[in-house]
């Protein structure tokens, strides 16, 4: 898992609510059987059916921020929704609230998601429809500045170490096998 500790970009606006893992990836895109590949099927039916659609505008291509409405990645379970907005370039989504699922998923895959109250991401996703609004999201202090604005973001202690030291769940775990050995030891005793 790539590090992060602080990101300048531009934003992506999608201010819809709601938003599941089939709107992010349909399900007729899983049939690989590699983590590889899903960005480019990443919102397929949305860019197919509009192309006014936020993810067909080219101004948008390196935007690595999305901003969002509330319950972003609802539905199924699909880790492969987060592979599809990793592999496009995502590395961080506003919104005010994520599926629990989709949260855990994002946390194990370097995907930074951060809650901010409704109308703060209301109004930084207003200002992303200019594409040369940029934003820093800084995770060490948990802090998201735009436009000299500052807004604070809680995140997990657990999550954030992992993230900043670009550690998954099981390179953690290694990391810690000597302490966890020592832990078992001392509960046979």
């Amino acid at each position: 898992m790539q590090a992060f500790k602080k990101l300048t970009s531009s934003a992506i606006p999608l201010w819809l609510s709601d938003i599941d893992t089939d709107m992010i990836i349909p399900a007729n895109f899983l049939t690989q059987t590699t983590k590889d590949g899903y960005g480019k099927s990443l919102f397929h039916n949305l860019k197919e059916k509009d192309s006014s659609f936020v993810f067909n505008n080219p101004n948008y291509s390196n935007s690595e921020i999305l901003i969002a409405g509330d319950n972003f990645g609802c539905g199924s379970s699909r880790e492969h929704a987060v592979w599809a907005l990793t592999q496009a370039g995502i590395k961080v989504i506003i919104a005010p609230s994520f599926s629990d699922i989709f949260f855990n998923n994002a946390a194990k895959n370097g995907l930074l998601l951060i809650s901010l109250d409704k109308d703060t991401v209301k109004e930084l996703c207003d200002k992303a429809e200019d594409p040369k609004f940029s934003m820093t999201v800084d995770l060490q202090e948990q802090i998201v500045s735009a436009n000299g604005n500052t807004y604070n973001f809680e995140y997990d202690p657990f999550r954030k170490d992992c993230l900043i030291r670009g550690l998954d769940d099981m390179t953690y775990l290694i990391e810690h096998l000597d302490i966890i050995k020592r832990f078992e030891q001392s509960q046979r005793g």
